[in-house]
This record gives C-alpha cells, structure tokens and sequence, in this order.
C-alpha cells in the first residue's frame, strides 16, 4: 500500500517555531510580539485560514504565552486545526465589543500596571494597528521584521513539504505538456491559454487530493499563469482565450502549496520549430538561469547573485528586454522576502528557499523564463523542480 503524504505539521514543530521567535524578542528587547499577518498566524500557530475584515492575531509573549484571537465563527476552524496556542474569541466585526478588547483581556494588560514592549508586524494596516493600540494603552508598540526573519530559514520539516510541492508541480508542467501533446494527435484546434490552466489547475489540485492526508487549503493552492504568442511578453499577464498555434512561443508558470509552502516551476516552450531567434531567446535565459542558480550559495548576498544572473542577459545584448530581478524568496507566500534584487543585501542562508526566474520580454513577439524554486545548501543549492529547461526538451513538434 502506497505510504500517503499528511501535509500538517506536528505541534512540535510549533512549539521549536515559538521558542526560536521568543528568543529573537528578547534579543531584540521585546516582551510581546503582535502580529496579524495571515502568514504569521500559519507559521507560528499552524493555523490556516481566508483573512477578512475579521481581524485575526497571534499575541506572543517572552514569557511563554502564545495567544490566538479569532472571531467565534473561526474558534471551532482553530481547534480543528490543532492550533497551538490559547484561543480566544470575539463576537463579530465590527461589534458591540471591539474585536482586540478579548486579546487585550486574555493577556492581563487593560488599565495600569508596566509598560510592555510590544513588536508589532510592518504589514499590519493602520487600521488594525489603532484598533490594537487602543486596547493596550499602557504598551509601547513598535514595528519590527521579527518574524518575517525567523522564517527565512527552513526547517527540515518545512523543506519536506517544498519538496512534495516541488514534485507536484512537476507533475502539472507534464500535465500541461501531454494534454497539448494530446490536441496535436487529436488534429483538431489546439487549446487556449486558459483551457492549459484550467486543466493545469486541476491536475495539481486532484494529485493533492488523491495523494495526501489533510489538505491545507490556501490560496492559490495550485496554479499559475499561462500564456502564449505576445501575451507572454507582459511578465504577469493573465490566461486568455487565445487558441496556441505553429511557431509560438508560450509558458507555463506553475506552482501550489502543500501544507502552505509554495513552489514555482517555470518553463518557456516552443510550439513548431523553433526560429534562430526564438533559439538565441531561449538559450540566453537557460544560460543565465545556470549561473544564477549556482550563484544561489550560502554567504552571497541576494544582489550579487542577482547582478550575477542578469549580467549574462546583458553580455548578450539583450538588457533592454529585461523587466524583473533574478528571483524572490518563497515559503508561506509564494512571494515573500528575501528578494534577489540590487537593493537586498541579505546573505543567504543555508535552509532558505528563493527563486531563480531570470527572463526577458520583447514587445509583440513573446516573453521567456525559466524558474526553479532553490534551497540553499551548505555548499551551494539545488532546484527543488525538476522539469527539463533545455530548449530540445521544451520544443513540441508539430
């Protein structure tokens, strides 16, 4: 019987999580930590959910204490979760009774008594800032990167699921592949740029499904952009019902989430044979994705493995078309820091996932990219997709 994957972590994991950022609180001269980042609350509790205008937030103090507020209707999601902290819970948004008052009272700290340092997160709105605030009036509120740092690095556990996410999109790329391979045999009109994604889409999410126990549900739990001919010359551009056709150029960017850790795979195919152009496109960014990828190293900082990447680009001329830096971090977002960027001087570490997705655009024609999600090892790092980029293994005959 084939061993099936269970995405959730164990409540040790949390507990190792919550006693790695409560020393980085004191470190940093912090009693408490306040943050309301939907990522923050996964990270730190374990507790997945869709943010709203109900606020939900993690309190976490130097003293031991982990406290989860949610609005009631989410109490029952928390404790089906397992969510490693004490819960608490309001009644609704906006309420006769403000949402942070029931935080404010589980944590002792409404009228006198010390001033508390509190650490707050630098994505929390203004809104909930005051909103929290004014419930705490005798603590000092700073904001802090806190624990947007403590998830740069990996643990093993997380790695696993980057891995099992890796995987999962390798299956969507050949997913994508065999169905376009599939129309070509059938010899009627080829799929649209939106047909590809949605069976993409579905072939991520059944795998998921039919493969795993306790599907973590986030959005997008798997996906991506795919685009052909110009439209892929806009590096974001959205799927449309343009029908894919001899000679163009298209991607599948793709990615999903297992146990809420991301992973892109990112892959530029040529339909027909390819041009010298679409050639000199193509091997030009395979190249520049190589040594990229092996300037993703431990020590180097994310702006020179950038300038590294984008300097092949350049060498060959085309610059000009260059829209985007050499990559991004991933973990609970499929966006998130560091960035691979020449304004990051961020070292990087072992244990930290980026992305390596040099590409160019050239307006009216298509665009191309490559992207591999990256650990960083103890002597380099290695892709954690393994889809081929060569453009013979990316070229679908017709």
């Amino acid at each position: 019987m084939t061993t099936r994957f269970r995405q959730p972590l164990e409540p040790a994991f949390f507990d190792g999580v919550q006693e790695r950022v409560r020393a980085r609180l004191v470190e940093e001269g912090f009693d408490a930590l306040l943050t309301d980042q939907t990522e923050d609350v996964a990270y730190l509790t374990g507790f997945f959910h869709h943010p709203s205008e109900r606020p939900v937030a993690v309190w976490l103090g130097a003293d031991g204490r982990c406290v989860l507020m949610t609005p009631e209707l989410e109490r029952e999601n928390a404790l089906r979760q397992d969510a490693r902290a004490e819960i608490v819970s309001y009644a609704e948004f906006p309420g006769i009774e403000a949402p942070f008052a029931s935080l404010a009272r589980a944590v002792d700290r409404v009228g006198g008594g010390d001033r508390m340092r509190v650490g707050f997160t630098t994505q929390m709105t203004n809104e909930r800032q005051t909103a929290a605030m004014s419930q705490l009036p005798d603590a000092v509120f700073t904001a802090t990167t806190l624990v947007t740092r403590a998830r740069y690095r990996k643990a093993p556990e997380e790695i696993a699921l980057h891995r099992e996410a890796a995987r999962v999109t390798d299956v969507m790329l050949e997913a994508g592949v065999d169905f376009l391979r599939a129309a070509i045999e059938a010899g009627g009109e080829l799929p649209s740029e939106s047909e590809l994604a949605s069976h993409v889409t579905g072939t991520g999410v059944r795998t998921m499904y039919a493969e795993h126990d306790d599907v973590i549900v986030v959005s997008p739990l798997a996906g991506g952009l795919v685009y052909a001919g110009a439209n892929s010359a806009f590096p974001h551009g959205l799927p449309s019902g343009y029908r894919l056709r001899d000679g163009d150029t298209f991607m599948l960017s793709l990615g999903c989430a297992v146990g809420g850790r991301f992973v892109e795979g990112e892959r530029t195919f040529v339909l027909g044979t390819p041009t010298t152009e679409q050639r000199l496109y193509h091997d030009t960014i395979r190249r520049a994705q190589e040594i990229g990828g092996a300037a993703i190293r431990p020590g180097a900082e994310c702006r020179q493995a950038n300038a590294t990447c984008l300097s092949v680009i350049e060498e060959a001329g085309l610059g000009h078309y260059i829209r985007h830096r050499q990559g991004h971090g991933i973990g609970l977002g499929m966006h998130e820091p560091p960035w691979l960027e020449a304004g990051d001087a961020t070292p990087l570490e072992p244990g930290m996932v980026v992305s390596n997705e040099p590409g160019i655009y050239i307006p009216g024609h298509a665009g191309y990219r490559i992207s591999d999600s990256m650990l960083v090892t103890e002597t380099g790092s290695e892709p954690l997709t393994a889809f081929p980029r060569g453009l013979d293994d990316c070229t679908i005959a017709l």
